[in-house]
């Protein structure tokens, strides 16, 4: 239900973050840290060699263009260190099994204050015991009766939202998909699928008394009708 409808679940977890002492910058608090001079904060040197020009990083600090003089106590100057912290991951509807959702900047945080990666959450979807799921379509498999299928009849089918009425026509066979248009997942361009809805005859264990009889007589009329249901099948007339 939560992935057809979509929710919004807390998700914990252990992962380098920007550090609570220094706010990411790698400086003791009270203190900052200080253009690099060797490449004026740009954090790249520029080199010529003959007639061509390249840069390289800064081997004085490192690519970063500060340098940290008195370094944090709690992330050793790294601005970064390793928490626990509880985020909350809104699961779109119709989301499916194994479907990754980007969360921007909660991923790994950068050194020294740059910016954080992002997190990638992998859903898993557990299986319903009622519904099954087809794409957008949701599927259901529905026990009836003979009687149901050879004289119709309307089902009460469950589905996200209460139940719904099905009208199975006279006649229908065994394992016939009804269509129940809109009824189905939520689909992220809009509307919905349609819900499916298998019959499947349900054979009673024990026939006693009145009931057994009527099927015998049944069966009697069957047989004096001439139907067959194996006609045309495995070479049978």
């Amino acid at each position: 239900m939560e992935a057809a409808k979509g929710v919004a679940m807390p998700l914990r977890l252990t992962s380098p973050a920007p550090c609570t002492n220094c706010h990411g910058s790698g400086a003791r608090p009270g203190t900052s840290p200080k253009v690099c001079p060797t490449c004026n904060g740009a954090g790249v040197i520029n080199r010529n060699q003959g007639a061509f020009g390249f840069s390289e990083p800064c081997t004085d600090c490192r690519g970063s263009g500060s340098i940290i003089e008195h370094p944090c106590d709690e992330c050793k100057g790294t601005g970064v260190t390793t928490r626990t912290r509880t985020i909350n991951v809104r699961i779109p509807p119709g989301v499916e099994d194994g479907q990754r959702i980007r969360l921007p900047g909660q991923g790994e945080a950068g050194l020294r204050g740059a910016p954080s990666g992002d997190l990638y959450v992998t859903v898993h979807v557990r299986p319903h015991p009622v519904f099954g799921r087809d794409g957008d379509d949701l599927t259901v498999t529905v026990p009836v009766s003979f009687t149901e299928l050879a004289l119709g009849s309307t089902l009460s089918v469950p589905t996200l939202d209460g139940t719904v009425g099905v009208r199975v026509p006279k006649g229908t066979a065994d394992g016939r998909i009804l269509r129940v248009r809109g009824r189905g997942v939520p689909k992220r361009s809009g509307g919905s699928g349609d819900l499916l809805v298998t019959v499947k005859v349900a054979v009673p264990p024990n026939l006693e008394g009145v009931a057994e009889e009527a099927l015998q007589a049944y069966a009697a009329a069957e047989r004096s009708s001439g139907f067959n249901p194996r006609a045309g099948w495995a070479g049978n007339r």
